[in-house]
């Protein structure tokens, strides 16, 4: 049975669902959203956390905060023309057109969280996370945990921490985590299903967190769906197609322009990637636009925001024709994957070239040399303080952890969790501090 628009908008909030509208306020509740991520310190903290590559010097490129941002505009746009297009589709005076108009604000607000439970430093920081347990110390705690948690820890993954961050009741927290609606938290949750049904290296939620999901998938009226290895998992939520789309432009497109800022590109290289979205007539066209703009990072600047533009439309096409499929839960792959040429074309030249020149960079490898340290002896030292809390220097240790985080529970389970939490957390500057005050290379100020 297919999914329907009246059931999968919905404005209920997790752990709050018994409570009353607030009188008087003007904002929809997935507005409410946006402003209840935007103002947390989980999200400020992204500031200092890597997107790509090192957080900046004398040049400024994008950090996960500013990606965040960016991915929150794309997805408005996206949510806001898909809106239009169902509204067309099933005529004004429907149920299904009027309950669709909400959609710009849920994608804006899941695009705004949905890389806030990334470690530091990036995926070398996740990869840090799944070798410690996989191939270091962490290998200890297998006979000692229970299977799903085992799993969690070697498939670290920051899309399922993003979910935990966003839902679980941390200690003096309020239940619920932030509270958000049931269609943002769905949109969020990019791959729905646990860890140990994995078929590729990313998941959706870590089992502590699967009752969650369940709860919110039935509300929405997800129906589960075959994995094809004897598993079931719940179909995608419609709107995470839009997410991704989001994420998909702006990281592939922006980290084009970051790397002609860094000059690690050329500016005939940039500028050939990103009028490589079109056919000859409108390259052309594009290359001679505004003749008064000389300067070349101007010139970058234009041609990026007309890819970007160009994607957009492209992405709300895919998902209008598609619909159907997207609503029964048998469509196949991201909306990036159905787009026309030349874009398509022009998207995965943007890939080819960012894998091999951008990503293996010394800037971007030397970031990730030193995250993986840092992040690696972190978690080796913090899993020792929880396994023997009774040693002096673990109870340093400890003493450092937030409050927030049951790091000195009675369960060994609860306590690997609240290492993981607190390090996932950290900032990059936060976790170099840490780390160069443990190895007694830095005394604190005072």
């Amino acid at each position: 049975m297919a999914m329907n628009w009246q059931q999968l908008i919905c404005s209920r909030r997790l752990g709050k669902e018994g409570e009353a509208p607030i009188p008087g306020e003007q904002r929809t509740e997935f507005q409410r959203d946006f402003d209840r991520l935007i103002f947390s310190s989980a999200f400020r903290r992204m500031q200092n956390k890597t997107q790509v590559f090192p957080l900046p010097g004398s040049v400024f490129v994008h950090n996960r905060l500013t990606h965040s941002l960016e991915v929150s505009s794309v997805g408005r746009s996206l949510g806001c023309d898909v809106a239009r297009g169902l509204q067309e589709r099933y005529g004004e005076e429907s149920a299904d057109a009027s309950d669709v108009q909400s959609l710009g604000s849920i994608v804006s607000a899941a695009c705004l969280a949905h890389d806030m439970g990334n470690p530091p430093f990036g995926h070398s920081g996740e990869e840090a996370i799944r070798s410690y347990f996989r191939e270091g110390k962490g290998r200890e705690v297998q006979s000692m945990v229970p299977w799903q948690l085992w799993s969690d820890l070697i498939n670290f993954d920051g899309n399922a921490n993003t979910f935990r961050l966003l839902a679980h009741q941390f200690s003096g927290r309020r239940k619920g985590g932030f509270g958000l609606t049931y269609s943002t938290l769905a949109s969020i949750v990019k791959y729905p299903y646990p860890s140990f049904y994995i078929t590729k290296p990313k998941f959706g939620f870590f089992y502590t967190e699967e009752e969650h999901f369940a709860t919110i998938a039935q509300q929405l009226g997800i129906p589960l769906v075959s994995m094809g290895n004897g598993h079931e998992r719940w179909a995608r939520y419609p709107l995470v197609y839009l997410v991704e789309a989001a994420d998909d432009v702006c990281y592939e497109v922006m980290d084009i322009e970051d790397a002609y800022k860094l000059r690690l590109l050329s500016y005939e290289e940039a500028s050939e990637l990103l009028l490589g979205f079109y056919d000859e007539e409108h390259r052309k066209a594009l290359a001679e636009a505004h003749p008064d703009v000389t300067d070349q990072g101007e010139r970058i600047v234009y041609y990026r925001s007309c890819a970007i533009n160009a994607l957009e439309r492209e992405c709300v096409k895919a998902f209008l024709d598609n619909v159907d499929a997207i609503l029964e839960g048998t469509f196949e792959g991201a909306l990036i994957d159905h787009i026309g040429q030349p874009m398509k074309r022009g998207y995965q030249q943007c890939a080819k070239l960012s894998r091999a020149r951008i990503y293996k960079c010394k800037e971007v490898t030397d970031i990730d040399l030193a995250g993986y340290q840092i992040i690696y002896t972190l978690l080796e030292l913090m899993t020792d303080a929880v396994l023997h809390p009774e040693k002096s220097y673990s109870q340093l240790l400890l003493q450092q952890v937030s409050s927030q985080y049951d790091i000195l529970d009675e369960n060994l389970e609860t306590r690997l969790r609240a290492v993981i939490d607190y390090i996932s957390g950290m900032t990059d500057v936060y976790a170099l501090d840490l780390y160069r005050k443990i190895n007694g290379q830095q005394l604190p100020s005072v």
